[in-house]
């Protein structure tokens, strides 16, 4: 018995009086004609047809082991996502190998791959003490710790479905002492009950397969928790570092311009120049001087902010003094349905999708019989006879199957409502890639655009540094007045500071842009079915997961 569509999860539809959703091939010949009876009344009437329905599902309660294989709803396939073939921002030349291959193909749905390598993202950028910072995210931070709980609480879910498909075991023990007059007895009972509801349609199996998905989205939640918190520390560290390059040029501009108010109180004492020109140089220092003093403020707020992203106290967090970098490493990119296998957040998103779908099939499931094996047995009887003899034995066994007749539209309602989820996830889902496909054109687009202010912004650098010397060497030689000077020294300051700012950027969008990527994540890195259903606890099978006993 097919389960819809292959494109999509739910392509029967749920109209009133039918049956939602066939089941999967697996039952006899007699099994499909009871999982397809006709006309099922969902919600309104439930008369003389819906108590005939229910009767017939119930006589056939001796054609269970027909029905073992069958499990309604829809089976899930992957929605699809179609990507352009290269990005507009610096991707791939048209001619590369790699386009040429995927226009052979044409566009490819997005998908995690299973053969994508993982690596440590941040040694691109060759710097020891941001490797050594970004290593201890996994160790102490707390948002980390509790994406890492949040899956832990998944899988425990996983378990407690799985749990449905056992039958409950209940020991009832008990003795009694009674008395009437000078007589007394004792009787005791050793009893034993169990219970077992026969999963025949499916709906305890879907339920364990969206608890499972869902408990995969918890792990790339985690991957993608982690990703971002390295990004993060990695953007502050190099904030860090441009304070500590713009800390230099604001003393190299000190020590300049107290060498300029030396020249003013030269030329002043020689009458040539004027006293406000003493004043002004004097007012130049000054500024600078306090410009100076305010970016080591801003280098203590971001070393805090590292501090508490790897979740140590501020007061043990040092970062030696170092500066910036001329360039960024370069950021290889692929094609866009390269990039989309690699991002933990499209994971997350697909696992959603699949988690809403089987949602579905246990709300169809409720269509359908449940039927309940019980058992009871054990000795009972009075003690003075010998409990343990045969006479005091006892057992019962009970096959028992019910079905709803009427219920107001509760489970058609639930049945909507769990597509609608389906529909939603898949919205979402398709959401996520096209804001991935933004904001790595959006990154690239950075790159590429930074780099072409940075080269105008030195050398906007140059020129004013050979104006400062021009326009002093003409004060020295009283050919030039100060304001000249004044004008050209402000201008190479900002020129510097804006040098330096660019120089931040780039940096930063590389980090970004590696992020977006996904940072050399894979797929991978989830649990699969059998480790989410199996004894063990797999965080990440890279071996970069927080301890889940700490």
């Amino acid at each position: 018995m097919s389960s819809g569509s292959a494109g999509s999860p739910h392509a029967s539809s749920t109209g009133e009086g039918q049956v939602p959703f066939p089941a999967r091939e697996g039952g006899t010949a007699v099994a499909r004609s009871l999982l397809t009876e006709e006309r099922l009344p969902y919600a309104e009437g439930g008369g003389r047809r819906a108590r005939s329905l229910g009767l017939r599902h119930l006589l056939l309660l001796p054609l269970i082991p027909a029905l073992a294989g069958c499990v309604v709803g829809p089976d899930y396939a992957r929605p699809s996502v179609e990507t352009p073939l290269a990005y507009r921002e610096g991707g791939k030349r048209e001619d590369s190998a790699a386009v040429v291959a995927a226009r052979k193909k044409g566009w490819r749905e997005a998908r995690p791959n299973d053969a994508a390598e993982r690596g440590d993202w941040w040694r691109v950028f060759k710097d020891p003490t941001l490797d050594r910072l970004i290593r201890l995210v996994d160790v102490d931070n707390q948002s980390l710790r509790q994406a890492v709980a949040n899956y832990r609480q998944a899988r425990a879910l996983v378990a407690s479905a799985q749990a449905a498909l056992y039958p409950t075991v209940v020991g009832a023990p008990s003795i009694t002492r009674t008395g009437s007059g000078n007589t007394a007895r004792t009787s005791a009972a050793l009893l034993g009950q169990a219970s077992w509801e026969l999963d025949l349609f499916g709906g305890t199996r879907r339920n364990i397969e969206s608890e499972a998905a869902l408990a995969q989205a918890d792990a790339a939640t985690i991957a993608a928790t982690r990703l971002t918190i390295q990004a993060e520390v990695a953007a502050d560290y190099l904030t860090v570092r441009y304070a500590d390059a713009l800390q230099r040029v604001l003393d190299e501009n000190v020590a300049n311009f107290k060498k300029t108010l030396g020249i003013t109180e030269n030329q002043y004492a020689a009458g040539v120049a004027a006293r406000s020109d003493v004043i002004t140089a004097q007012t130049q220092v000054q500024t600078i001087e306090a410009q100076a003093i305010a970016i080591r403020l801003t280098r203590v707020q971001y070393v805090n902010a590292i501090a508490t992203l790897i979740g140590r106290p501020p007061s043990e967090v040092t970062i030696p003094v170092a500066g910036i970098g001329r360039n960024p490493p370069t950021v290889p990119v692929g094609i866009p349905s390269d990039l989309l296998e690699r991002r933990p957040d499209v994971a997350q998103a697909e696992r959603l999708v699949q988690g809403q779908s089987e949602r579905i099939g246990v709300a169809v499931a409720a269509f359908y019989p449940t039927v309940t094996i019980s058992a009871q047995g054990g000795i009972s009887g009075l003690t003075r006879n010998g409990l343990f003899s045969a006479a005091n034995q006892v057992w019962s066994a009970t096959a028992a199957g019910t079905e709803v007749l009427f219920d107001g539209g509760a489970r058609t309602a639930a049945v909507r409502s769990a597509e609608a989820g389906y529909d939603a996830a898949v919205a979402n889902y398709r959401q996520v890639v096209l804001a991935a496909l933004a904001e790595v054109e959006n990154q690239m687009a950075a790159l590429r655009i930074l780099g072409l202010q940075q080269s105008a912004q030195d050398a906007a650098v140059e020129s004013s540094r050979r104006a400062v010397e021009i326009t002093l060497n003409e004060y020295r030689a009283g050919t030039q007045n100060f304001t000249t000077v004044v004008t050209a020294q402000g201008l190479l300051v900002s020129n510097e500071i804006n040098a330096l700012q660019v120089r931040l950027n780039r940096f930063t969008a590389a980090v970004t842009l590696i992020r977006a990527l996904g940072g050399g994540w894979d797929v991978r890195a989830l649990p699969s079915d059998a480790e989410l259903k199996g004894p063990t606890l797999p965080i990440d099978r890279g071996g970069q997961a927080v301890r889940p006993d700490e």
